[in-house]
């Protein structure tokens, strides 16, 4: 039997690599959006968000659960053999990126005339290039993760957003009285970073970086298989030095898109149900969806951006212990990574909750009207972040369980109840846009329950959970009541005295015990710094 090597990064580690690449490339999104939202204006931003549902449905089928899988199978095999599943996988999900890309490019403008505004459909044929970039940007994050090399997709990101930002700003600030083509120059520079993201990774990826350009593009080449000449070998004469064939790639990630295609087939289903059912009694439909889904979501996702780090380091770490037959402790990893999350979740969802208001005039400069919608918005979806943000943990883990199929079917039963709630919720104009809101409240906690359920095995673990999410529920409410004098004063201020109080009082409340903190910082898989282990 293949033995397992266990590699010796730290848990915490590669966490805390990914969450801060994560956390400034989700600030460096932020600030572009303030920037972008002066530039295009509500009914801009609302156009500019209008493409992305689709975009990213068409992601999903073509690289989404692309790292998640990769980084699984290659954190399974011994050392040296990755690179095999990633010459497997490559040139497998650039052919489907290739066909998520002429699928965009050739529904632009039945989807543009669906939501109501035609003018995006040059838009999107300007978006559909990049369905092809990222699924090969996806494969190399996933071979990259799953040898717990974390740094190269972390940087990967900032290049994405630096590239993006500055190419958006630079389209939208030309074509500033023409909105449409205004919006259609801010996606073209999407597509324009996913290449410089590609490229960067590329260059992580070659042996030799400091070979000229030409020879280090014909080494990165036949790194791959490309250019060479390559014995076929028959079934049984495979091992796993020759990497994963078609059919096991596709049966590893299916799943994992399944469970992240949901998320955005529901706000390709919102972007349409919003626009068309608020626009039945409000003449801003477009502006309004622009507020909930270019900024308030925005916004709420910054906490959700933070615990990635935890979801991405998750799963090679589970996979590698499920892999070596140490199934309770991959499940205990599980635990520590999902108590980790809310630890981080809960005071960045309560500074939401309590200062929407200072937060939103501070980033965004917007009439008094959509700056009060705005807040409550935030307000609103600030009680999804927590869920939201342990639904992401709980489905890498999932996925390094081998149970990713489950954590699909949880998030597709908690979409269709999300949507069935908007179509009824939006239709009332005193609910109006709120309505999608409260919607994904709900859906995030249905889909965070039935994780837990699936992930969590046993009783006492799952006791112990709520345990965690009652004391650090308390804490953030202690610490968001602490810094609520001081809203009026300066909203740094605010913030800054609520993390000063929540830090403070985690150490005599016991956030985390001291064999925690010491386990979160040896080796990852075992107490020794290298050591192979046959699976039973």
């Amino acid at each position: 039997m293949q033995a397992i090597h266990m590699k010796s990064h730290s848990f915490i580690k590669g966490a805390a690599v990914v969450a801060a690449g994560g956390l400034l490339a989700k600030m460096m999104g932020a600030v572009y959006r303030i920037l972008l939202m002066d530039a295009l204006g509500g009914r801009g931003m609302g156009m500019y968000q209008m493409v992305f549902p689709l975009y990213s449905l068409l992601l999903t089928l073509a690289a989404t659960g692309v790292p998640s899988a990769l980084a699984r199978l290659v954190a399974e095999r011994a050392e040296g053999q990755g690179r095999a599943v990633l010459r497997a996988a490559l040139p497998l999900f650039a052919a489907v990126g290739g066909l998520g890309s002429l699928a965009m490019f050739l529904l632009a403008p039945a989807v543009a005339a669906a939501q109501s505004e035609p003018s995006a459909a040059a838009a999107y044929r300007l978006l559909a290039p990049s369905v092809l970039l990222v699924a090969a940007v996806a494969c190399l994050r996933g071979y990259f993760q799953g040898n717990s090399r974390f740094a190269p997709g972390a940087l990967s990101e900032l290049v994405e957003q630096a590239v993006k930002i500055a190419f958006g700003l630079f389209f939208a600030r030309l074509y500033a009285g023409d909105p449409a083509r205004a919006v259609s120059g801010a996606v073209f520079a999407v597509t324009l970073s996913e290449l410089a993201a590609l490229a960067f990774l590329a260059a992580c990826a070659g042996r030799r970086r400091a070979l000229p350009l030409a020879a280090r593009s014909l080494a990165f080449a036949r790194t791959f298989g490309w250019g060479k000449k390559v014995p076929f070998a028959p079934p049984c004469a495979r091992s796993p030095a020759d990497g994963p064939r078609a059919g096991e790639l596709l049966r590893a990630v299916l799943p994992v898109a399944v469970a992240a295609g949901a998320l955005p087939l529901c706000s390709l289903a919102e972007s349409i149900l919003i626009v068309r059912l608020v626009g039945r009694y409000a003449e801003n439909a477009t502006a309004l969806y622009g507020l909930y889904a270019g900024a308030a979501t925005s916004l709420v996702n910054l906490p959700v951006s933070v615990c990635y780090g935890l979801a991405a380091a998750s799963i090679p770490s589970v996979a590698a212990l499920r892999a070596a037959g140490r199934v309770a402790e991959a499940e205990e990893r599980a635990l520590f990574a999902l108590k980790c999350t809310l630890y981080l979740a809960f005071p960045a969802a309560a500074a939401l909750f309590a200062f929407p208001a200072p937060v939103c005039s501070l980033l965004f400069r917007l009439p008094a009207e959509e700056g009060a919608a705005l807040a409550r918005l935030v307000r609103i979806l600030s009680l999804s972040a927590v869920p939201l943000a342990a639904v992401q943990t709980l489905s890498a883990c999932l996925t390094g369980l081998g149970r990713s199929k489950r954590a699909a079917l949880s998030v597709a039963l908690a979409c269709a109840l999300r949507l069935g709630a908007e179509a009824v919720l939006l239709r009332y104009p005193q609910i109006s846009v709120f309505g999608a809101a409260y919607a994904a409240g709900g859906c995030y906690l249905v889909a965070f329950l039935l994780n837990l359920y699936y992930s969590i095995k046993e009783r006492k673990n799952r006791i112990r959970i709520g345990g965690h999410a009652l004391k650090f529920a308390l804490l953030s409410a202690a610490a968001a009541g602490a810094a609520w004098p001081l809203r009026e004063l300066s909203v740094f201020a605010a913030l800054a005295a609520a993390a000063a109080v929540y830090l403070a009082l985690s150490v005599p409340l016991r956030a985390f015990r001291p064999e925690e903190v010491r386990l979160a910082w040896r080796n990852r898989y075992d107490r020794t710094r290298r050591t192979w282990l046959q699976p039973r």
